[in-house]
Formats: structure tokens, sequence, C-alpha cells
């Protein structure tokens, strides 16, 4: 069967993938859904009993690294963007995306020690850029066209992208300790992020809530 857009939609957010094969655009016939705050009322499961995924609460301002559903380390305060967290950001606003993402590359030679890179935007980011007028027609195509023909998001839309989990790098731990001041990336001391990276892989699950 032709992975069209509806069905790529459909396995990247692990929807039963019944839609027809001939369908190669969306029909916005109701409201707009918060599509991720959806997917985020049952991110908290582990996926299995032993799986390691990471959790970041917005609201505690903390990392919790979970081995299925035992505590493996705790860190906070950490700093999420100056704008907050939403469910909906776009490029420049210094929003934290909220939503359910997987660690898909590391970078060591970072400015910030060490950078974990995650899938922002995913297909359901994408899905709600749509609905709401974000994205039109055409660049909802072309984010799926970039998506398959890559294996990840592409960075450059009205979405953003380079969004992380990365250290302080030279940056005022007191600062860091007492104010959200990233762009919308997640932001743990030099030690802290140097932990989680020796704990986490590409393919690690993390949530944004």
């Amino acid at each position: 069967m032709p992975l069209n857009r509806r069905r790529f939609l459909a396995l990247a957010l692990g929807w039963p993938a019944v839609a027809s094969a001939a369908t190669s655009s969306v029909t916005l016939d109701t409201q707009p859904t918060d599509l991720v705050e959806t997917l985020l009322s049952r991110a908290h499961i582990p996926r299995y009993s032993s799986e390691l995924w990471l959790m970041i609460d917005d609201q505690q301002s903390t990392l919790s690294v979970y081995r299925g559903d035992a505590l493996v380390e705790h860190y906070g305060p950490i700093s999420l963007g100056r704008s907050g967290a939403k469910t909906q950001r776009v490029r420049g606003d210094n929003v934290t995306p909220l939503g359910e993402f997987r660690i898909n590359r590391f970078n060591y030679q970072s400015r910030w020690h060490i950078f974990l890179g995650i899938d922002y935007p995913t297909p359901a980011h994408a899905r709600m850029a749509l609905e709401k007028g974000i994205y039109s027609q055409g660049d909802y195509e072309a984010y799926f066209d970039y998506y398959r023909r890559y294996g990840h998001p592409p960075q450059d839309t009205a979405l953003g992208g380079a969004i992380g989990i990365h250290g302080i790098g030279s940056g005022d731990p007191e600062i860091h300790g007492r104010y959200h001041w990233t762009q919308g990336c997640v932001a743990v001391t030099n030690e802290q992020i140097e932990r989680v990276a020796e704990l986490v892989d590409v393919g690690t699950r993390v949530v944004i809530r």
C-alpha cells in the first residue's frame, strides 16, 4: 500500500492505519483539536516494563528519568523556553513545545556542552499547524515529503526546529537555577546532561508536558 500523508500520520501517531490510501489531503470540516494534548494524556504510560524514558514537567521544572515506572534520576530546577511551554510552537517565539518525542541525534561539540536533539516538529504538531492555518496545505505536504525522504522532520518551517535537551555550557549556573532562559530547548546543568547522555540513546522517548 502506498505510504501517503494520511497513512504516514497514522503510523507516526500509532493510530490504526485505516485511512484510504487514495486520500492525499486532510479534510478540515471540524474545529481544530489539540492533538498533542490528546496524545499527552497517555504518554506517561511506559511502552513496556523496562523502557527507559524521560519525563520533563513544565509546571514542576523537573526532568525525570524512568525505567518503566521506576524513577532512576530526578533533576530540578531545569530551564525551559523564556516564553513558557505550549502544544503549539512557532519559529522564534521562545516556547518549549509540549508533546511526545524521540531523541534522534547527539552533539558532543555543542556550545551547550552536550546537545540531545529531539524529533520536533512531530506529525501531530504538523497536523495542528495545518488546522490552525500556520501551515498551508502545501507546507503540510512538503513536511511529509521531507520526513519520508530524510527520516526526520524539517527544521526550517514555520514551526521552527533545533529543539533538544542540553547543558548550560559556559553559562551562569545561578541564572539557570532562577530563570527559564532558553529559546525553546530544555536545559539542565553540564553534569546532569552528561549523566542523561550516558543513559539514553537514539530512539529514547521524551515526554514534555
